[in-house]
């Protein structure tokens, strides 16, 4: 039996022209939740009061519904209004060819990040950011600062202005890419002013 390849980018570009036809309003509201309870009953999913699970059981029940739940609706590409499929060899594929470590940010302020067993000792990274949350164009700077002076924080995770030069970032239009360069600017600078100048920058 050959292995399974992982997919290529051009296997999802070509999937994404070809692929089911779905809004992204019926993806959102009903595609995703139904699905998603539907494997919630199947894999008896259940955290109780725990926010991470610990039980080696239920762990390995979470990872076989979220493999199930990618063969099922697959990626919806927006843009085409068409589901990517995949199969599970593709998906296992994936994995198996995933990088196993990777570099964040340089210098002084470079962690690496690769997987966690359970009860590890190792600290995780730890993300600090509005995560693509919209913030005002006149604290978008002191903000960032906030997060990238504390200690504790590895990488920053931007948000979004709301405005550039007091004008709406509207979707399609000259201004969101200019407020996006602003944002790159403005990160930068904050990171900056705390010492931090090459701490990795994730995007909203």
């Amino acid at each position: 039996m050959v292995a399974e390849k992982a997919l290529t980018v051009y296997d999802a570009f070509l999937r994404s022209e070809k692929g089911p036809k779905i809004t992204e309003n019926v993806w959102d509201n009903n595609v995703i939740p139904v699905t998603a309870v539907e494997l919630k009953e199947k894999y008896e999913i259940d955290f109780g009061n725990k926010f991470i699970p610990t039980d080696p059981d239920l762990k390995e029940r979470l990872f076989r519904a979220g493999i199930e739940m990618l063969v099922t609706v697959g990626i919806l590409n927006v843009d085409t209004g068409r589901a990517i499929i995949v199969t599970e060899e593709e998906i296992r594929a994936g994995i198996r060819a995933a990088p196993k470590r990777i570099q964040l940010g340089e210098n002084k302020d470079a962690v690496i990040l690769e997987p966690r067993r359970s009860a590890s000792r190792k600290k995780p990274i730890i993300q600090g950011g509005p995560t693509g949350a919209t913030v005002s164009e006149d604290i978008f700077v002191p903000m960032i600062q906030s997060y990238a002076q504390e200690p504790i924080v590895d990488t920053i995770v931007s948000g979004v202005m709301s405005t550039v030069d007091g004008i709406p970032a509207a979707t399609n239009t000259p201004f969101e890419v200019k407020a996006t360069l602003a944002e790159i600017r403005a990160v930068r600078e904050a990171c900056s002013r705390v010492g931090r100048p090459y701490i990795s920058i994730q995007g909203p």
